[in-house]
């Protein structure tokens, strides 16, 4: 019982693994106004240790949490639509999209 709380813990205490930063890079490069703010989503999202969407919601009041463990933040004031899909168990954040909002409005979130 004592291993099960133990293990249980240490998940609490990790911070989220970003996949694909690799995409945000190539985003900003084509949209200046967007590099402070992706670079400043990137950390934070790093830093963060989100176990479900109520704690993304308490520092994202305006994310938008989809089906299919998917979260929409607004970057640049909404400008901006940025779409993760989340493994809450294992802690990873795997970056799906990155777009206008003109562009986000034509995918479907839930699935990309």
């Amino acid at each position: 019982m004592h291993v099960t709380i133990l293990v249980n813990y240490l998940y609490l205490c990790l911070e989220m693994r970003v996949i694909a930063k690799k995409m945000l890079r190539e985003f900003w490069e084509e949209h200046n106004d967007s590099e402070e703010p992706l670079k400043t989503w990137y950390k934070e999202a790093s830093k963060a240790a989100w176990n479900n969407p109520i704690d993304i919601k308490a520092h994202y009041v305006k994310a938008s949490i989809l089906r299919s463990s998917r979260v929409v933040f607004n970057i640049c004031g909404n400008k901006y639509r940025l779409v993760v899909e989340i493994n809450y168990k294992r802690h990873w954040v795997f970056i799906r999209f990155i777009g206008t909002h003109a562009e986000y409005d034509k995918i479907n979130a839930d699935k990309i």
